[in-house]
């Protein structure tokens, strides 16, 4: 079987969903819908439609990916596309994922579709590894770190401010903390010591620089809660010095099983690319959502639901052979 992917929205995400798709034998891009004007758009090959033409696509697509961004995109994007489609996304605003679970939960299943949301790798490959090391070690400890990297959703929640024309946010992990954990400790760290947040951002002729400053450090869910530096730079220092989205993080479990008798497991990613990995993240979820709605499955889900076989293009008989 060919799964036949849509693309919602063609920034950094989706450009690397349509390259990972078109990287998969059992995958095919047939459509990259966007708000801007079709004519305007060049793609890797794929088709592109306006936003408006979703309805003309329903039935013809196995799993559209939805990649705005979850500031203030994903919480319309998603529920105005799984009505006519099964849908995947990376909403990524922690605190904001039950109730936007709710929504789309309730938006799919009066659709009749499957919706699979806040997939990638924090949310995504991270949340896997919290749930299985805390249900493997339940005496224990747990801590998520991330970068130094660039974040795509503060990034972009940064440029949606009134004068910023470019911007770029990085999450600087607390290497203090994290030797604290590594060396047996479980100290009680806030919000703040675990990371800080560093911003350059590009403001438009005449913006207010002490306004946009505000906005961004008092921002909540993204920098309030947070030691956030906010350095202005040109457009071509933005573009010279910080063209690159490189990230990753760990996530740290300490826990005992006896007296005495400690553990750490630690799941650690280091990506040259934010962006590249996320898509392929979410195009595997694609497929896995797909054999997911395929067994009966109406409303949203979570990578938590899924069996981790349904990610993998291989048969169940060659994992078993190969990986198990």
């Amino acid at each position: 079987m060919t799964i036949k992917v849509a693309i919602n929205g063609y920034g950094n995400l989706g450009r690397a969903v349509e390259r990972a798709v078109n990287t998969a034998e059992d995958m095919q891009a047939v459509a990259v819908f966007t708000r801007r004007d079709p004519k305007d758009l060049e793609t890797a090959g794929t088709p592109v439609y306006s936003v408006s033409q979703m309805a003309d696509f329903s039935g013809e697509v196995d799993v559209c990916i939805c990649c705005g961004g979850s500031a203030t995109d994903l919480r319309t994007q998603g529920p105005a596309a799984v009505k006519y489609f099964n849908t995947v996304d990376s909403f990524d605003t922690h605190a904001d994922i039950p109730a936007y679970f709710a929504d789309m939960d309730a938006a799919a299943k009066e659709a009749g579709h499957s919706a699979l949301i806040s997939t990638g790798w924090d949310p995504g490959l991270f949340s896997i590894a919290r749930t299985l090391t805390e249900a493997v070690l339940p005496a224990g400890y747990t801590q998520t770190f991330w970068g130094r990297g660039v974040s795509q959703g503060h990034s972009d929640a940064i440029r949606r401010i009134e004068g910023v024309e470019g911007a770029v946010q990085y999450t600087v992990p607390n290497q203090a903390a994290i030797k604290a954990v590594e060396s047996g400790e479980t100290p009680q760290l806030s919000t703040a010591d675990k990371h800080s947040r560093l911003c350059y951002v590009v403001a438009a002729e005449g913006a207010d620089k002490e306004r946009i400053t505000r906005e961004i450090k008092e921002m909540p869910k993204y920098f309030a809660d947070y030691e956030t530096t906010v350095n202005f730079i040109s457009a071509q220092e933005l573009a010279r010095d910080h063209a690159g989205m490189p990230h990753g993080g760990q996530v740290l479990r300490l826990g005992h099983t006896q007296e005495g008798v400690k553990h750490l497991v630690r799941f650690q990613l280091q990506l040259d690319s934010n962006p590249d990995f996320t898509g392929s993240m979410v195009a595997a979820s694609a497929r896995a959502l797909v054999r997911l709605h395929q067994h009966g499955h109406r409303g949203a889900a979570s990578v938590l639901d899924l069996p981790p076989a349904w990610y993998s293009p291989s048969s169940p008989e060659d994992l078993r052979a190969q990986l198990l």
